[in-house]
Protein backbone atom coordinates (compact mmCIF):
# COMPACT_ATOMS: atom_id res chain seq x y z
CA UNK A 1 0.00 0.00 0.00
CA UNK A 2 1.52 3.59 -1.31
CA UNK A 3 0.90 6.77 1.08
CA UNK A 4 0.23 8.55 -1.70
CA UNK A 5 0.11 8.66 -5.74
CA UNK A 6 1.87 11.73 -7.75
CA UNK A 7 1.06 11.76 -11.32
CA UNK A 8 4.00 13.28 -13.22
CA UNK A 9 3.26 15.70 -15.85
CA UNK A 10 4.25 13.01 -18.28
CA UNK A 11 0.93 11.21 -17.29
CA UNK A 12 2.96 8.10 -15.46
CA UNK A 13 1.48 7.58 -12.20
CA UNK A 14 3.75 6.97 -9.40
CA UNK A 15 2.80 5.19 -5.89
CA UNK A 16 5.53 7.01 -3.13
CA UNK A 17 5.93 3.97 -0.69
CA UNK A 18 8.46 6.31 1.75
CA UNK A 19 8.58 9.49 2.96
CA UNK A 20 11.22 11.12 4.89
CA UNK A 21 10.49 15.35 5.96
CA UNK A 22 12.86 17.21 7.70
CA UNK A 23 13.47 21.06 8.55
CA UNK A 24 16.09 22.36 6.13
CA UNK A 25 17.60 23.97 8.67
CA UNK A 26 16.76 22.86 11.81
CA UNK A 27 20.55 21.64 13.11
CA UNK A 28 21.74 24.79 12.42
CA UNK A 29 23.21 26.17 15.75
CA UNK A 30 25.37 28.75 14.20
CA UNK A 31 25.63 30.49 11.19
CA UNK A 32 23.78 31.13 8.41
CA UNK A 33 22.25 29.77 5.29
CA UNK A 34 24.74 30.02 2.61
CA UNK A 35 26.04 27.94 -0.50
CA UNK A 36 28.57 26.29 1.41
CA UNK A 37 25.79 25.20 4.00
CA UNK A 38 23.47 24.46 1.61
CA UNK A 39 26.03 22.06 -0.54
CA UNK A 40 26.46 20.49 2.51
CA UNK A 41 23.60 19.68 3.10
CA UNK A 42 22.23 18.45 -0.27
CA UNK A 43 25.25 16.16 -0.38
CA UNK A 44 24.32 14.91 2.72
CA UNK A 45 20.38 14.43 1.71
CA UNK A 46 22.30 12.06 -1.22
CA UNK A 47 24.31 9.90 0.70
CA UNK A 48 21.66 9.35 3.53
CA UNK A 49 19.44 8.48 0.39
CA UNK A 50 21.94 5.86 -1.56
CA UNK A 51 22.50 4.14 2.05
CA UNK A 52 19.05 4.05 2.54
CA UNK A 53 17.79 2.75 -0.52
CA UNK A 54 20.89 0.99 -1.89
CA UNK A 55 19.18 -0.93 -5.16
CA UNK A 56 17.39 2.49 -5.83
CA UNK A 57 18.97 5.34 -8.40
CA UNK A 58 18.71 8.19 -6.78
CA UNK A 59 18.20 11.49 -8.10
CA UNK A 60 18.06 15.55 -6.40
CA UNK A 61 15.69 17.76 -8.14
CA UNK A 62 17.81 20.90 -8.07
CA UNK A 63 16.21 23.38 -5.96
CA UNK A 64 15.22 26.83 -6.12
CA UNK A 65 17.86 29.19 -4.20
CA UNK A 66 17.23 32.48 -2.92
CA UNK A 67 19.49 35.43 -2.18
CA UNK A 68 17.05 37.96 0.66
CA UNK A 69 20.03 40.17 1.15
CA UNK A 70 22.38 41.90 -0.55
CA UNK A 71 25.14 41.93 2.23
CA UNK A 72 28.03 39.17 2.28
CA UNK A 73 29.06 37.45 5.27
CA UNK A 74 32.25 35.91 6.33
CA UNK A 75 31.00 32.30 4.33
CA UNK A 76 29.46 34.66 1.03
CA UNK A 77 25.83 35.87 0.75
CA UNK A 78 22.73 34.45 2.38
CA UNK A 79 21.54 31.85 0.19
CA UNK A 80 18.25 30.00 0.79
CA UNK A 81 16.45 26.87 0.34
CA UNK A 82 12.80 25.93 0.44
CA UNK A 83 12.03 25.00 3.92
CA UNK A 84 11.78 21.37 4.07
CA UNK A 85 14.20 18.54 3.12
CA UNK A 86 11.63 15.97 1.45
CA UNK A 87 13.68 11.76 0.37
CA UNK A 88 10.74 9.98 -1.06
CA UNK A 89 10.95 5.96 -2.23
CA UNK A 90 8.95 6.09 -5.68
CA UNK A 91 7.95 3.11 -7.79
CA UNK A 92 5.69 2.78 -10.51
CA UNK A 93 4.99 0.63 -13.80
CA UNK A 94 8.17 -1.49 -15.10
CA UNK A 95 9.80 0.89 -18.02
CA UNK A 96 11.05 -2.34 -20.40
CA UNK A 97 7.71 -3.45 -21.99
CA UNK A 98 9.23 -6.65 -22.42
CA UNK A 99 9.06 -7.43 -18.40
CA UNK A 100 6.57 -8.82 -17.06
CA UNK A 101 3.93 -6.40 -15.48
CA UNK A 102 3.30 -8.34 -12.49
CA UNK A 103 6.41 -9.11 -11.04
CA UNK A 104 8.52 -5.88 -12.35
CA UNK A 105 8.55 -2.64 -11.17
CA UNK A 106 10.56 0.84 -12.00
CA UNK A 107 11.72 2.39 -8.80
CA UNK A 108 13.75 5.61 -7.95
CA UNK A 109 13.95 7.84 -4.78
CA UNK A 110 13.63 11.05 -5.36
CA UNK A 111 14.83 14.05 -3.41
CA UNK A 112 13.70 17.63 -3.11
CA UNK A 113 12.45 20.49 -1.23
CA UNK A 114 9.13 22.24 -0.98
CA UNK A 115 7.99 24.85 1.11
CA UNK A 116 5.68 23.22 3.51
CA UNK A 117 5.53 19.94 5.37
CA UNK A 118 2.74 18.76 3.03
CA UNK A 119 3.05 14.91 1.86
CA UNK A 120 2.56 15.15 -2.09
CA UNK A 121 -0.71 13.59 -3.78
CA UNK A 122 -2.14 13.65 -7.12
CA UNK A 123 -1.62 16.72 -9.79
CA UNK A 124 -0.89 18.57 -6.72
CA UNK A 125 2.93 17.84 -5.86
CA UNK A 126 5.28 20.57 -6.14
CA UNK A 127 5.87 21.25 -10.19
CA UNK A 128 9.82 20.23 -9.92
CA UNK A 129 9.04 16.72 -8.67
CA UNK A 130 5.99 16.03 -10.77
CA UNK A 131 8.26 16.90 -13.95
CA UNK A 132 10.99 13.94 -13.12
CA UNK A 133 12.55 12.16 -16.28
CA UNK A 134 11.17 9.13 -14.97
CA UNK A 135 11.76 7.55 -17.77
CA UNK A 136 14.96 8.40 -17.83
CA UNK A 137 16.36 7.78 -14.33
CA UNK A 138 14.57 5.04 -12.63
CA UNK A 139 15.35 1.53 -12.89
CA UNK A 140 13.63 -2.02 -13.30
CA UNK A 141 14.12 -4.50 -10.63
CA UNK A 142 12.39 -7.81 -9.91
CA UNK A 143 9.75 -8.19 -7.37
Amino acid sequence: MSLARVVLTSGRQLDLSELRLSSTYGGMLEGYPCKLVNDMTIKGLVRTAELAHPGNAVHLVPPPREYPDQYSGAFGPVEVLPSVACVGAFHSTALDPEHDPVLHRSALTIIWFQPTPQVPSGCDAEDALREVAWEELARDHEL
